[in-house]
Order: C-alpha cells, then structure tokens, then sequence
C-alpha cells in the first residue's frame, strides 16, 4: 500500500516536473542559435569591412596612375600630326616639291627668212618674230629640254592666318655665249614667287587680267600666243569667292613717230589696275576681266618728251563642257593701250604723235580651241588663234605688225599616269603694215613626265 503510494506521488513529481525541464532545453537551444547568428553577422561584417578598405586602396591606386600619366603627358612634348600623304612636313608648314621634265624636237621651215641660231622663236612660238620679207629656208631641226620646270609651294597656318608660298622655274633663258655646239647650257628663270595670306597675294604670279583655265593643249606651252592675255609679274592681288582684284607692275612700250621699233618706258607713276570675276557650274566656267592703265613716256634733254594717256581692256573667256569628256575653250580680248598683255606684245601700247604725245594702239585677239578625249590615255586638240591690231597709218612706219595668226592641231598619248608623248603640227603668219609677210610651218614632238 504504502510502496504504490510511494510510486504514485514519484509519477506525480514527474509529470510536473516533465514541462520545466523541455522550457529549459528550448531556451539553452534558442541561446545557441542567437549565439551562431552573432557570430556569422560579426564574420559578414568583418568582410564587408575587409572589402571596402580594399576598394578603397584601389581607388586610390587608380588615381594616383591617373595623375602619374597626367604628369607625364604634362611633361611630354605634343605627338607629331599624322604623316602628309602628299610632300613633308617643315615645322608648321607643309611642303611640296614638284615639276616636270620635257623634252621637244622641232622641224620648223621659214619661207620669209632663218632665225639666227639662238633665237627662241626656234625653240618657242612668237608670232611677233616670224620672218618677213626674206628668202625661203630649209627646213631647221632643233632639239631642246628647256621647259623643263620645277616648282616648290609651303602651305601652313600661323597665327590663326592660312599663309602659303609658291616658287616656281624653268631653263627658257639663254646664257650670253652659249650655244649648241657642246653643252647646250640654259640659265635658270623665275616664273612665279609670291606669298598668299588667307585672301591676299603678294608678288609674281600670272597677271590677273588672264583665265590660266582657257589656255589650250598644245605641244609648245606658249601655245596659241598671238590670242591670248599672257603676263607674268609682280603684283598685289585680293580674291574673295569668284571676285579678284589686283594692282600690278606698270610698263609701257612704245612706238616711235613714222617707226617701227619698240622703246620701253618705266615712267608710268600709278600701277596697273585689273579686276575679274570668274562663274563655274555644270556646264563649265567663264570670266570677265577689266583693266586699266596709265601709259606714260618721259625723256630730258632737247625735244624732251612728257606725255601720259590712259589705257583700258576688257577679256572674256570660257571653257564649256561639251559631252561627258570633250570641251571648248574660248577667248576674246580688246582694248586701247594693252599690247604687252596680249600675245608676247606683238603689238605696242602706244605711239608718239608729231608733237610727242602718246596716242594707245587698239588690238583685238582671240582663240577657239576644241579638245576631244579619243579614249582615257589619247586625246586631240584643233586651235586657231588671231590678233589684228588698230595702228594709225599716218603715225607708224611701214614695218610696224598688223596681224598675225596661226592654226595648230595635236595627238597626245598619255601610256603611264604623268607621262605624256605627244606630236602637234602647226602654221603661223605675220603680216606687217606694208603688206609683206612671212609664215613659218612647225611639226613638234614631246616627251613629258611630272613629278
């Protein structure tokens, strides 16, 4: 009895017992959880400290890189621009070298006289020295190399300005005793030499009164002389867009009284006036050119003379496309007192009177030259070219020019880019005042390469 009693309350203390001791292990294992949670936070924390201070050492890495290469490049001197395809570089200017060599034989006949050897109409066409009146020649050969040219240009900005020079030369001039015999030596000669500043030009350069664009494709480079503006000096040029004025070296020359030959005057105290206005498109371009002058003539002495007159012209010109590779070239030019700007001054600016005054010889010249592109590598041209000039009978002599002209057709061969092979055959006249006159026949093979 006594040990069933004794069992019951010991099964009672357990069942009491049983809910305490089951708190007590929740507790001790939610303990241990929150212990395990704190102790993986502390680790994460550790890390993200860990890798934000590693951040930061790079970022401080990185800039301190940035401002070593700034310092460098600081220190550095600029990089070179990229290489010119075209010339090199000198300093701030680019520079370009170039030119051509040509080579030309010339069988030429005369039926009004010979040109003594030397002369350049044996190596060029001037309609103002064709021979006249004279015994008909043979036929001359002449061999020469002396258009061969070459030119140097510098293109470069300086102080914000786009400045430019141009040099350029041939070997046209003949040496004081040279000849053919031996070395056949030409002296070096200035074509063009001048500066340009954005729009301004100063010094040598063809004259402003001159299209270059209309002169035709001729074996001699002077070519149809006699009806054409050509005049290389010194001047001071302003172009802006198709518009271009110039004020350019002032030389008159003179015929004088019942005479036939040429004196020329340096006494014109204001420089020559030009102006041109050039239009493109589609079709092709053209110009209009204007020129005024002051011709002057001044001597000392017994009969002195002191006379100044004006002088004026006006020049159009044109090369208008025809077809898809063909073109025509044209010009007409005319005026008062403008002989030396037209073909080589075969005609003067001016004569003297019986009193000594300067009255202006009037010309009128022009050309017509047609170019056909046969395939890429051959091509023609067919030019005619005239001058007639207004001389005042009862002030001039008998031998003084009254016109000239000349007709000229070409096949030129182009087998390498730059090269050119070429023939042309050409008849030019002169006639004087007095009606005596000369023609001279020219068949003309070249050999060109530019550089």
């Amino acid at each position: 009895m006594i040990r069933m009693t004794l069992m019951s309350g010991a099964a009672a203390v357990a069942l009491l017992a049983a809910p305490g001791m089951a708190a007590a292990q929740d507790t001790a294992a939610l303990e241990a959880r929150i212990a395990l949670l704190e102790a993986q936070l502390a680790a994460l924390k550790s890390e993200v400290v860990a890798s934000r201070d590693q951040q930061t050492a790079q970022q401080q890495a990185v800039a301190q890189d940035i401002i070593r290469i700034e310092q460098r490049a600081a220190a550095a001197p600029p990089a070179p621009p990229a290489a010119p395809s075209d010339g090199f570089r000198m300093g701030n200017n680019l520079v370009k070298f170039g030119g051509y060599v040509k080579a030309d034989f010339m069988a030429s006949s005369y039926d009004g006289g010979d040109p003594a050897n030397g002369d350049l109409l044996r190596d060029f066409y001037l309609p103002g020295s064709i021979p006249v009146g004279g015994a008909d020649e043979s036929t001359a050969t002449d061999f020469n190399a002396r258009q061969t040219r070459f030119w140097l240009t510098t293109e470069g900005l300086l102080g914000g300005r786009k400045v430019g020079t141009r040099l350029e030369m041939d070997f046209q001039v003949l040496p004081g005793g040279g000849d053919q015999r031996t070395t056949s030596p030409s002296n070096l000669s200035l074509r063009r030499a001048f500066v340009t500043v954005d729009n301004w030009l100063f010094g040598q350069e063809w004259t402003n009164f001159q299209n270059l664009s209309v002169l035709p494709d001729t074996a001699d480079y002077i070519g149809s002389s006699e009806g054409t503006v050509f005049a290389r000096q010194v001047q001071v040029r302003y172009t802006n867009g198709p518009f271009s004025i110039s004020i350019e070296n002032p030389e008159t020359t003179v015929t004088p009284y019942l005479g036939a030959a040429r004196i020329i005057a340096d006494d014109s105290s204001l420089p020559d006036l030009t102006a041109r206005y050039a239009v493109t498109g589609t079709w092709g371009e053209a110009s209009l050119a204007g020129i005024v002058r002051q011709l002057s003539y001044e001597t000392t002495g017994v009969g002195a003379i002191d006379s100044s007159t004006l002088g004026w012209g006006l020049s159009a010109a044109a090369k208008i496309k025809v077809g898809e590779r063909d073109d025509l070239r044209l010009m007409l030019s005319g005026g008062e007192g403008i002989g030396r700007y037209i073909g080589l001054n075969f005609a003067n600016d001016a004569v003297l009177d019986a009193t000594g005054e300067l009255e202006a010889i009037g010309v009128v010249a022009g050309l017509v030259s047609y170019r056909h592109i046969w395939t890429p590598q051959w091509r023609s041209n067919l030019t005619w070219s005239a001058q007639n000039v207004d001389n005042d009978l009862t002030l001039i002599g008998a031998a003084t020019n009254k016109s000239a002209q000349s007709l000229r057709g070409n096949l030129i061969w182009t087998p390498l880019p730059a090269l050119d092979l070429g023939a042309e055959l050409m008849v030019g006249e002169r006639e004087l005042e007095s009606g005596v006159s000369g023609e001279m026949t020219r068949l003309q093979v070249f050999a060109k390469y530019g550089f």
